[in-house]
């Protein structure tokens, strides 16, 4: 199957091509190092030519409410608007668990207004929301004026490994379009300022971390539940000691399995 990956070179969609390859699919790593630009066009008609598939996996290069808000909207108005033309049979979109409870942050209204462009289009499509991944933990510590502690929240958080959200893309690209949201998330639950910790101490990172519950999160203060996902989520496999126990092998080592081990409030799906 022709699959086109938009964002083929970020942490999950290098992972996705990869697994996507590895298991037959004939399939495009599209970015703008490539010369496919969602945000302005360029390229988008000629990779989409003949593709089934269409995974946007693309972030915006900037957090800021104005940037974020411009590139999620007009990135995904060209891509829907090109998948359209091209007779593209599924969009599949990666999203964030709790962007419909963080509308403070100007990110997060920047990722729900993307969620809205895919909902009323016309297009068959599938939305899957993740929880944070293992690998950005240690980007939510932002420092304090004195560069040696950090302030985090002690809300919960259910991470998960990135080679699972690209399994579970990998799996949602075989299956029918939902035309509606998945939720997916981590095997464990942590607070949030613990598992910073934990992880900055994994990576001998000597700073201070500062339970605080009203450190902002990309701007916006969390409740206990904010983060977490509702019943029906796909849960993952991988808890946090297997992952930084795998985090030192190289990834051309590894190609994710199918990913689900059981969906709370529902039943199991088979994607193969």
């Amino acid at each position: 199957m022709r699959i086109v990956v938009i964002g083929g070179s970020g942490l999950v969609g290098a992972k996705l091509v990869d697994t996507l390859r590895h298991r037959g699919h004939d399939v495009l790593a599209a970015s703008p190092s490539s010369g496919v630009n969602a945000v302005t066009g360029e390229g988008l008609a000629a990779a989409l030519a003949g593709a089934k598939v269409v995974i946007d996996v693309t972030n915006s290069p900037s957090f800021e409410s104005t940037d974020a808000m411009e590139f999620f909207r007009t990135s995904s108005s060209n891509l829907l608007a090109a998948e359209a033309a091209a007779h593209v049979k599924h969009h599949v979109a990666l999203s964030i668990v709790g962007t419909n409870r963080l509308l403070h942050s100007g990110y997060f209204r920047a990722k729900m207004a993307q969620e809205n462009l895919i909902k009323n289009s016309r297009l068959p499509h599938t939305i899957l929301r993740s929880t944070q991944f293992f690998d950005f933990l240690s980007r939510i510590a932002q420092p304090d004026a004195d560069g040696r502690t950090v302030r985090v929240s002690p809300a919960c958080v259910r991470p998960i490994a990135a080679d699972e959200v690209a399994a579970a893309l990998a799996d949602i690209t075989a299956a029918a379009p939902r035309n509606d949201m998945i939720e997916h998330a981590g095997p464990e639950l942590f607070r949030l300022d613990a598992i910073v910790r934990r992880v900055l101490q994994a990576n001998q990172d000597p700073r201070e971390v500062v339970t605080d519950p009203r450190a902002p999160y990309f701007g916006a203060e969390l409740r206990d539940d904010t983060l977490t996902p509702d019943e029906g989520a796909i849960i993952g496999v991988t808890r946090l000691d297997d992952w930084l126990k795998r985090s030192s092998i190289p990834a051309a080592t590894r190609y994710p399995q199918p990913a689900f081990a059981e969906i709370r409030g529902g039943n199991a799906i088979s994607m193969n």
